[in-house]
């Protein structure tokens, strides 16, 4: 079956930066578009950087453009994003996740869903 885990996670003073890894199994990595999603706090669910199959392109959310850098290995089927100048507004919980269907706009369209991993910015 489809899984996708995250670790990484952790607690990181302002301007910091952590990395996420995301291992996939279960499916043809390098035939899927694949990206990192957050949630914080009584928001929603949003998609901040996602990658396209053989080299299909990368997106960004302008919250994130800049600081994140999404890349993929195909060969270990995983999935990173080094976070740098982390702010106190990229507080949640980070998903990795499939997407079903590439709009060359924004990242959406998830498939399946990892566990999630908690990024905490604060001093």
């Amino acid at each position: 079956q489809v899984q996708l885990v995250e670790s990484g996670g952790g607690l990181v003073q302002p301007g910091g930066s952590l990395r996420l890894s995301c291992a996939a199994s279960g499916f043809t990595f390098a035939n899927t578009q694949i990206g990192w999603f957050r949630q914080a706090p009584g928001k929603e669910h949003e998609g901040i950087a996602c990658i396209g199959r053989m080299f299909g392109g990368v997106l960004y959310a302008d919250t994130v453009k800049g600081r994140f850098t999404i890349s993929r290995d195909d060969g270990k089927k995983m999935l990173y994003l080094p976070m740098n100048n982390l702010k106190p507004e990229d507080t949640a919980v980070y998903y990795c996740a499939t997407i079903r269907v590439w709009n060359g706009r924004s990242c959406s369209s998830v498939g399946y869903w990892g566990q999630g991993t908690q990024v905490t910015v604060a001093s």
